[in-house]
């Protein structure tokens, strides 16, 4: 059994707790694969559902989204039994032989060759054997018996057999499991209260850059209904109230609108072409920029000079998911010569219409639900058009620069900072739980969780028990194969009497003699 480098990892080259012993994963327990799928089973006299990797989450089956194909004759094969460990067999390389415990529900569920079915031998608790996989794979020891693809890892069935595995006596198991769980409902309680307030100042977050981009954030004034333009082409529904003086007016009217270069392969070998940075829409996210990966692109001079971003430049993304439609921030010239990509517009705002941070805040909080109903949907991604951009109906400050757009930006600048240093101490605390979960791990398997008993039956016992059985099974199979196929074997029919020529007249017959060795 190979050894491990990682902090905490269990390996069979490391001491165990008194008691304990060591064994692999195919020694202590059943593997299978579950059923191929195929075009032929979509339809059928025996539609079942299934489990596949988007079902199996750490300790948590999801049942939101099951499909189905027909198991005609190999129901019983595949059929899922409370008590089964289900380990994703391909996965991102830090998840791959991600496990989760199939507890009854939903009932009468098969399993297909996405995923490991492992089914613990008499005497080992199969949360135990849930505990060992999840320290496997938070360890990185799945990953390095895992053959590594473009973007997957996959684990293979005969592999997960080799892997090492820590047998506790029983009683000790059923111990450091329920205390596990209790130490570990704790952590989720507080990631759960952690996540959930990340979610509300997200939402506050959208308030606020809406109340700020319409001069209503810390305005003791009452609001003023909207009075937008006619509409041209577009669908404006009900627009947010403003503070007083403020007005509306089409994008296009206070900004130039353009959209980026589509990347031309042909040109992108001419050595002769100056090559630059570009922003794509995987790099405007909602009011911020994701810079961790810049690309680059050969154009021609005249396109860099058309297309090279200014600070203050508003960006939106053209296409991808309905409710992204127009995400996106401000740049702020950290890239030198940078231009964008055509799935991005680039709004340059006029001079003294408008502060570009109030239009960015407005595009990314009151304007979303503007872009999810002027965006049009295709097969598997929603677009919209830059001609319906330009159309989109903008709040504007009164004409004096010097209180209004300032006063504004000042005020939601504050708010935003406070609440991003509450969002940074959500995170943070995310990952401390993360390590603490991982430490809860690590001591799970030294022996220090919970106290032993030496009169404990020994790990060495139950090994020898559950490999008798295990020895026992298999000869019930082998047997069972043989009688199926001695079974559907044809008959043998009796052998045809030798032919012979029939007797002369006055010839004797000669009679076959047999010859002893």
């Amino acid at each position: 059994m190979s050894g491990s480098g990682d902090e905490g990892c269990v390996s069979g080259d490391e001491g165990l707790p008194e008691g304990w012993a060591w064994a692999t994963v195919g020694e202590v327990g059943e593997i299978d694969l579950g059923r191929q799928r195929h075009p032929d089973w979509h339809h059928g006299p025996e539609m079942r559902p299934y489990l596949r990797v988007a079902n199996v989450f750490e300790d948590r089956i999801d049942t939101a989204d099951l499909k189905e194909m027909d198991f005609s004759g190999v129901f019983d094969r595949y059929r899922l039994e409370p008590g089964d460990v289900l380990l994703n067999e391909g996965q991102s390389p830090h998840l791959v032989g991600r496990p989760a415990l199939y507890r009854g529900e939903p009932a009468e569920v098969a399993f297909t060759n996405s995923l490991i079915r492992f089914r613990a031998g008499t005497g080992l608790l199969p949360e135990w054997a849930l505990l060992v996989f999840r320290r496997h794979m938070h360890f990185g020891r799945f990953m390095r018996e895992a053959r590594i693809t473009t973007n997957l890892a996959h684990l293979s069935a005969v592999r997960l057999k080799t892997v090492e595995f820590p047998v506790p006596p029983t009683a000790e198991q059923r111990r450091i499991v329920d205390a596990f769980a209790a130490r570990a409902a704790r952590l989720d309680s507080i990631e759960r209260t952690l996540r959930n307030a990340q979610i509300t100042l997200e939402r506050l977050e959208t308030v606020v850059m809406a109340r700020a981009s319409t001069g209503l954030l810390g305005s003791p004034g009452p609001s003023v209904p909207a009075d937008p333009p006619p509409a041209l082409g577009v669908i404006d529904r009900a627009l947010p109230d403003t503070a007083p003086g403020w007005t509306w007016a089409r994008l296009d009217e206070i900004a130039a609108v353009v959209s980026g270069v589509a990347k031309d392969s042909k040109k992108q070998d001419d050595s002769g072409l100056p090559e630059v940075p570009y922003l794509r829409a995987a790099n405007a996210q909602r009011a911020k920029l994701d810079l961790s990966h810049v690309t680059r692109i050969r154009v021609p001079d005249k396109t860099l000079d058309k297309l090279r971003l200014r600070a203050g430049d508003v960006l939106m993304t053209e296409g991808g998911d309905r409710d992204k439609l127009g995400r996106g921030w401000i740049w702020e010239d950290q890239i030198e010569d940078c231009i964008h990509q055509n799935h991005l517009f680039r709004a340059r705002v006029q001079e003294g219409a408008t502060h570009p941070k109030l239009l960015s805040w407005y595009v990314n909080s009151a304007a979303r639900r503007w872009f999810e109903v002027n965006g049009k949907q295709s097969v598997n991604l929603a677009s919209i058009s830059m001609s319906k951009v330009k159309k989109l109906p903008v709040p504007i400050p009164p004409p004096d620069p010097s209180s209004a757009q300032e006063e504004a930006v000042a005020v939601g600048e504050r708010a935003l900072r406070h609440m991003a240093v509450l969002s940074s101490g959500c995170r943070e605390g995310i990952r401390h739980v993360a390590g603490l979960r991982r430490a809860l791990l690590a001591e799970a398997f030294s022996g220090r969780l919970v106290p032993q008993n030496p009169d404990d039956e020994t790990a060495e016992v139950l090994l020898k028990r559950i490999r008798a059985e295990r020895e026992d099974a298999e000869a019930e199979r082998k047997a069972a194969r043989r009688a199926a196929r001695t079974k559907a074997r044809p008959a043998l029919s009796p052998a045809p009497p030798p032919h012979r020529a029939p007797a002369l007249d006055g010839e004797q017959t000669a009679l076959p003699l047999e010859f002893s060795s």
